[in-house]
């Protein structure tokens, strides 16, 4: 029932990615300077941005960044930049969902490169290096441009987003402490240059990036986990710049029809209980999309697999 991502003309894929290289692009950058760290980060609760072009002297080495308009200072955990609204409270505790708390453990930050995403292939999901291929096909109108890779985990993609040379600055972002302090980690021990890589702590529906100021964002395997997807694309849609794009890959749950309908029901007590979401047609990641300003929706299946793009209309 479900295409292949070979198939060219799978009746269920909207489009089928090649495996492509700019490597024009990506020498040019080589000899570029790179985007600075700091100079796309705001301020997640007025989104003001911190840097000012006369702040450039502004290095990543600094103990925190301040706010001019609310006055809020946010600080370096030396692993990353912890952006969160809720930084810095001593007496008020949010309670999360089940699945945000999982990710924030060290033992699953450890594992989630050890075992945890490789048990994805069950599902269709392709590997890494497949799909950094595929998401390359999407992404290609942005690339020379400043991309998020959101919900980073340990930062599996966003490693190779660096790597791949064809973004002036790569933002890896989770909520969780400990899959940052774990992606910085691997940084170190593969030796990547973290001169285009910034690493920071954010709420994915509250985004520490003015509005228009990002080229594209990507999310490998965690729209599922997202408190409230809807308010999560509204925020994507809105710091991408017109043209900007989104890619995703995330599980469609609908490859036995016969359990869907139970599924329909099923699914608010599973979100309330687990905190994760499932989705049960491309047609409803496509709305989702469309209702949050995105347009061009395309995608592509194997199985429980989809990866999906959309672009910020103008």
């Amino acid at each position: 029932m479900a295409a292949t991502l070979a198939a060219a003309a799978a009746p269920r894929a909207c489009v089928s990615p090649a495996v492509t290289a700019d490597k024009e692009v990506a020498e040019l950058l080589a000899e570029a300077a790179p985007e600075g760290k700091l100079s796309k980060l705001a301020c997640p609760i007025c989104y003001q941005l911190f840097m000012s072009a006369s702040d450039q002297y502004l290095s990543g080495d600094a103990s925190g960044l301040e706010c001019s308009t609310c006055k809020k200072v946010y600080p370096n955990k030396q692993d990353y930049w912890d952006l969160t609204v809720a930084v810095g409270l001593t007496q008020y505790k949010e309670s999360m969902p089940a699945a945000t708390e999982i990710f924030r453990t060290s033992l699953v930050s450890f594992l989630y490169e050890r075992g945890w995403r490789q048990k994805f292939r069950w599902g269709g999901f392709p590997g890494r290096k497949r799909e950094l291929e595929m998401a390359k096909t999407y992404l290609k109108p942005t690339i020379g441009g400043t991309i998020v890779d959101a919900s980073c985990g340990s930062g599996l993609f966003s490693r190779l987003f660096v790597k791949s040379g064809l973004y002036s600055l790569v933002v890896a972002l989770d909520f969780s402490e400990n899959m940052l302090k774990q992606c910085n980690e691997y940084v170190k021990q593969e030796n990547i240059s973290d001169e285009r890589l910034a690493l920071v702590r954010a709420d994915i529906s509250r985004l520490p990036f003015a509005g228009g100021s990002i080229d594209a964002v990507h999310a490998g395997a965690a729209i599922h986990c997202w408190p409230s997807p809807a308010c999560a694309v509204a925020e994507i849609s809105r710091v991408l710049r017109p043209g900007g794009v989104f890619v995703a890959t995330t599980f469609v749950e609908d490859v036995i029809p016969l359990a869907i309908p139970i599924l329909r029901i099923g699914r608010p007590y599973i979100n309330r209980i687990t905190g994760m979401n499932i989705f049960l047609s491309e047609a409803e990641l496509e709305d989702l999309c469309r209702a949050c300003g995105l347009v061009d929706f395309r995608f592509v299946r194997n199985g429980l697999y989809m990866m999906f793009s959309a672009t910020k209309g103008s």
